[in-house]
């Protein structure tokens, strides 16, 4: 693919010389460190209740100070909370080119469309994957500070497993942001995708279909639900209807704007 390396470092260098990189870093970094919060009450209930942080009902359902507690919260969030900073990354690598009005000068570069659109495709890619390691070693490094009760080995593996699963299965259902962002110009239609998406996957949850619902999967697994493959496949082909809408679009539609 023609001048496929030089457009994956030339999108590198647009999102270093953003503020876009320090923003999802610093949503990102509120998951572990909200959490670490509330270990950080767990730890005292009695303080907390004096000075009305949390009631002894809200202490129960919490669970207690540990590390299966807080990997627990960090594994929901980044289910149920990915898409959220994962479609924001996608719907900026897209969008920006209509906003920032730099679309025509992008396309005038002898780098064929494909290239410039698996390029980004990449770079969100690899930018959520670096967030979502990021976010794990804060989390740990706020376990060791809050000195969490030892656990077996087996119990971080198994949340980084499923850690790493469900922000797959999220990276995945970003294509369809990207699409919608290249096929409607911007940063504001991909946002409302998102907020649908996330609107329509209460319903079907609340339904008892979540799991037929591609955005709903991810935070399912991220619960333990006993998904089968059929919710696995239907992420996949969302994302690959995603992919090839975009490339379509990028080659064949008139890029006037």
């Amino acid at each position: 693919m023609n001048n496929l390396a030089q457009a994956i470092w030339v999108e590198f260098l647009k999102a270093r010389r953003s503020k876009m990189p320090l923003f999802t870093a610093l949503g990102f970094a509120m998951v572990p460190l909200g959490g670490g919060f509330f270990m950080l009450v767990l730890k005292d209930p009695e303080m907390a209740r004096r000075v009305g942080l949390i009631s002894a009902k809200a202490q129960l359902a919490m669970g207690a100070a540990d590390w299966p507690t807080y990997l627990r919260f960090l594994t929901l969030a980044v289910g149920a909370g990915g898409i959220i900073l994962f479609g924001l990354i996608a719907s900026w690598v897209f969008g920006r080119e209509y906003s920032d009005r730099t679309l025509k000068d992008l396309l005038a570069l002898p780098t064929s469309r494909s290239a410039i659109v698996l390029s980004k495709c990449i770079v969100i890619a690899v930018w959520s994957a670096a967030l979502t390691v990021m976010t794990c070693l804060i989390t740990l490094g706020v376990g060791a500070a809050l000195a969490l009760p030892p656990v077996a080995p087996q119990v971080f593996w198994r949340s980084g497993i499923t850690i790493t699963v469900a922000a797959i299965l999220t990276i995945i259902l970003t294509t369809p942001i990207a699409f919608a962002a290249s096929a409607w110009h911007g940063y504001l239609p991909p946002i409302g995708v998102m907020i649908l998406a996330m609107g329509i996957g209460q319903l079907t949850n609340a339904a008892g279909w979540g799991e037929y619902f591609p955005w709903s999967v991810p935070a399912l697994y991220a619960q333990g639900e006993n998904l089968g493959p059929a919710s696995i496949i239907i992420v996949i082909l969302t994302g690959i209807l995603g992919l090839a809408g975009t490339f379509l679009w990028w080659e064949l539609a008139d890029q006037t704007h």
